[in-house]
């Protein structure tokens, strides 16, 4: 891994950008062997050279290429933040110190700051007093529910999260070159995408790279791209959004999929055929929970039938509790078609022979704007791309 030393990344940048020791010197206001020695200990780290010396200068070798092209992004997202609240920060700023805000932000207790970072209270205190002190004003305010962040200390520990996420990045990519792979794809999966298009996507990854680590979390949504927007998941998968909640991601459609209403096999509008809105009107339904794309167009559903939307729903987008459910019930559910293609193809569920009168949900990932994937994640998006075509034809 490369040294989360700040103040050697920001060497490392001057003399890529000025091609010369003695002049990275003058403009960090460090010595010429301060210099030598933060590159040589960030060679030994990204396990080769990073500059060819010449009689010209020090260019870049195509390992420093990678490592300054994460570098300068991981700053100029962190640089802005640092500035709204103080100039000098942007000098003094510790990567020690970036942690304990960002620990302190998250957990607001500096005692459970501590204990997350493994260290002792006073430590994560001081640090947290040091840059409020460089600041001029503090970060943190007092409230009987735990201590919250101000608004500039928000915006400044998101850009941490994602400075830090540029710098894992770039340890993978530098891997990468060694014919290594390291740290994780984190994938937020929406639940079509668990049952319907993730298995069969992360087998053919897994032969591809049998040694890299996947973690698929899964959630509401709200919470997935909390996370996604914190850098801690690198791309959604699932139903699209329209609109897009916020300007900072970026949502690329992979197909399109439909509704499906369901019931038991036992259940009395089973083998019904033109099955009424008046027949839908007496059961009780289980369906996705308010707010999603699936509950939006059940309600919609509902308006278009001109009938009172249904009362006692029971909300969840679990296919295996909806299975049970409508199995030892008379309740109806109503749930993306891919998401139940294999409870229907196993004759598990029936489809009600009902109308829809919906648009089509457009299924795909979602992605920080300015995201820039690994060599593993391009790959992944890739297959996720070659399983397209098979899916549209549901």
């Amino acid at each position: 891994m490369i040294p989360r030393n700040l103040r050697h990344l920001r060497l490392f940048l001057a003399v890529a950008d000025l091609k010369s020791l003695t002049l990275a010197s003058q403009k960090c206001r460090v010595t010429q062997p301060a210099v030598s020695q933060a590159i040589g200990k960030m060679e030994t780290a990204a396990g080769g050279t990073l500059f060819e010396r010449t009689k010209q200068g020090f260019f870049l070798t195509s390992r420093g290429e990678v490592l300054a092209g994460r570098v300068a992004r991981a700053f100029a997202i962190l640089d802005p933040a640092l500035s709204d609240i103080s100039q000098r920060l942007c000098l003094t700023m510790t990567f020690a110190q970036l942690q304990a805000l960002i620990a302190v932000r998250e957990t607001e207790n500096y005692t459970l700051a501590a204990r997350r970072l493994g260290v002792a209270q006073p430590t994560v205190h001081r640090a947290v007093s040091q840059i409020e002190r460089e600041a001029k004003s503090g970060l943190f305010k007092r409230t009987s529910f735990g201590i919250v962040a101000t608004r500039a200390c928000q915006a400044l520990t998101q850009a941490a999260r994602l400075a830090i996420c540029e710098l894992d990045q770039a340890d993978s990519e530098l891997a990468e070159r060694d014919g290594r792979d390291i740290g994780r794809i984190v994938i937020g999966a929406l639940p079509l995408s668990r049952s319907a298009l993730l298995p069969e996507v992360l087998v053919r990854f897994r032969k591809l790279r049998p040694n890299l680590s996947i973690s698929v979390l899964d959630g509401p949504y709200d919470e997935l791209l909390a996370g996604l927007r914190r850098g801690e998941i690198d791309f959604l998968l699932g139903a699209l959004r329209d609109p897009a909640p916020i300007g900072d991601i970026r949502q690329r459609r992979l197909f399109d999929d439909s509704l499906v209403l369901l019931c038991g096999r036992d259940h009395p509008l089973a083998k019904k055929r033109g099955v009424a809105p008046r027949d839908l009107a007496s059961y009780p339904w289980i369906v996705p929970r308010t707010g999603t794309p699936t509950r939006l167009q059940f309600d919609a559903l509902y308006d278009n039938l001109e009938q009172s939307a249904p009362i006692g729903i029971i909300e969840s987008g679990s296919i295996l509790l909806m299975r049970e459910m409508l199995n030892l019930s008379d309740h109806l559910g109503c749930i993306s078609r891919l998401q139940a293609e294999a409870e229907l193809s196993k004759g598990l569920l029936v489809e009600l022979d009902f109308i829809m009168d919906q648009p089509n949900r457009p299924i795909g990932m979602t992605t920080r704007h300015n995201w820039i994937p690994t060599a593993a994640q391009q790959q992944l998006l890739d297959i996720l791309q070659a399983v397209e075509p098979c899916r549209d034809k549901l």
